[in-house]
């Protein structure tokens, strides 16, 4: 039984920056691919970012160059580091864990992310 607990969300101005964490326990975390997914209202769940296993990182182009997704094996924990934040970055942050063929996945429960002056 995997849990992961997003924390890390607030209220940021334009052009702030705000670093997301999503803790996982309960699984071999050094299997897992680790996505960050967000969802906007009246909009549907996109991904935003993924880290494979092995350390590949793909991103969405809208926060390409503008966020970076990492992880700490030792921590059991993923990072999204979010910088240049623009309006357009609002919305429910939720993190991602898969695995295996067919795939097995948990989610997190979100954390709210608001870019607003």
């Amino acid at each position: 039984q995997v849990q992961l607990v997003e924390s890390g969300g607030g209220l940021v101005q334009p052009g702030g920056s705000l670093r997301l964490s999503c803790a996982a326990s309960g699984g071999d975390f050094h299997i897992m691919t680790m996505d960050w997914y967000r969802q906007a209202p009246g909009k549907q769940r996109e991904l935003v970012a993924g880290i494979t296993n092995g350390g590949t990182t793909n991103y969405a182009t809208s926060v390409k160059g503008r966020f970076t997704i990492s992880r700490d094996n030792a921590k059991n924990t993923v990072y999204l580091q979010m910088s240049s934040l623009k309006p357009e970055d609002t919305a429910v942050y939720y993190c991602n864990a898969r695995w295996g063929w067919p795939s097995i996945n948990y989610w997190g429960q979100g954390t709210q992310v608001t870019v607003s002056s």
